[in-house]
């Protein structure tokens, strides 16, 4: 049993789950903040990462990073523009941009389906020629990742308490209350989604680095992802101030990554992958609720006892 947890797992379960909590963030905001399903997330991740290796191979691994950002802001922008201007419910325009992003991306991948970065500087090799740390010179690329995720998570929970995060927060909770305050919903809802969609693609870059190559195919089931990464973090951390709920999708995040390690370690084929993020996601999803229906079985039965004690004493009197 103690050879499931290895220094190596945890490793790499935190590199990922820091990579992928990115996207579990522009879930967080379109999906728990804003309320909008978007299902733009598995093209947009794409988006970013083939973006991302372009720029890359010209010889700016750093500039990659802020470009592709710069492209989910695009994605994002006509998303909300779908929703907000042509009256496309928000799970059609996801489903739309969706579709159309795949050719976008290999095009911007030159038409070729994938793109290697083997032959070229990454944001990790230049950290590694600049950092020393000895015998832990091997974490050098979670220490990148944590960086980022930090800053992030730090910067989001920023925003979400200025006057247009606050705005953009009572969007989601009730659009005509926005609305008769003279805010502009629409405005919001395109914000909201610009960033969201921003940090996906922020997240392809730095996965495409990571791992040294680009995919048309990478962003396939990253909603179930970041959907089991968002859940697990609700969950875990409950309810609380906006940094709290921000750290426990990160945390969420990793903690799905090293689940999702120990299958790989316990011979789950990889095919069967989709399936055990299903599961996850399934549980995650159904675990509040079977718990409050537990709680509130265990109180029922504690008053029927109570009850049933009660009326035998005033039979024994």
């Amino acid at each position: 049993m103690s050879t499931l947890f290895t220094l190596s797992i945890l490793q790499s379960a935190l590199e990922l789950g820091c990579i992928y909590a990115l996207v579990a963030l522009a879930l967080f905001l379109s999906f728990s903040i804003l309320n909008i399903a978007d299902l733009s997330t598995d093209g947009c991740f794409t988006l970013g990462c083939a973006v991302g290796a372009v720029v890359t191979l010209a010889g700016h691994p750093v500039l990659a990073l802020f470009a592709a950002a710069g492209a989910g802001i695009c994605s994002g922008f006509i998303t909300a523009f779908l929703q907000t201007r042509m009256g496309v419910p928000s799970i059609l325009a996801g489903i739309i941009v969706n579709t159309g992003l795949y050719t976008v991306n290999i095009a911007v991948m030159g038409f070729s389906s994938n793109v290697n970065l083997f032959a070229c500087d990454t944001i990790f090799s230049l950290a590694k020629e600049k950092l020393h740390y000895g015998r832990y010179e091997d974490w050098y690329k979670l220490l990148i990742v944590l960086i980022v995720v930090m800053i992030t998570g730090v910067l989001l929970s920023l925003f979400l308490n200025t006057r247009i995060g606050l705005s953009i927060r009572a969007t989601g909770d009730n659009e005509d209350m926005v609305r008769a305050s003279s805010i502009n919903p629409l405005f919001m809802i395109t914000v909201g989604l610009c960033i969201a969609n921003a940090l996906t693609a922020l997240s392809g870059a730095i996965l495409g680095q990571y791992q040294k190559s680009c995919d048309i195919n990478l962003g396939t089931g990253m909603v179930t992802i970041a959907l089991a990464s968002l859940i697990i973090g609700e969950t875990l951390v409950g309810k609380g101030s906006m940094f709290r709920k921000i750290a426990g999708v990160i945390l969420g995040s990793c903690l799905y990554r090293f689940i999702v390690a120990l299958a790989l370690r316990m011979n789950v084929p990889a095919e069967a992958l989709k399936l055990v993020s299903a599961v996850i996601v399934a549980v995650a999803i159904s675990f509040p609720y079977l718990r409050e229906k537990f709680l509130l079985n265990r109180q029922r039965s504690h008053n029927r006892n109570a009850y049933r004690k009660g009326e035998s004493a005033n039979v024994s009197h």
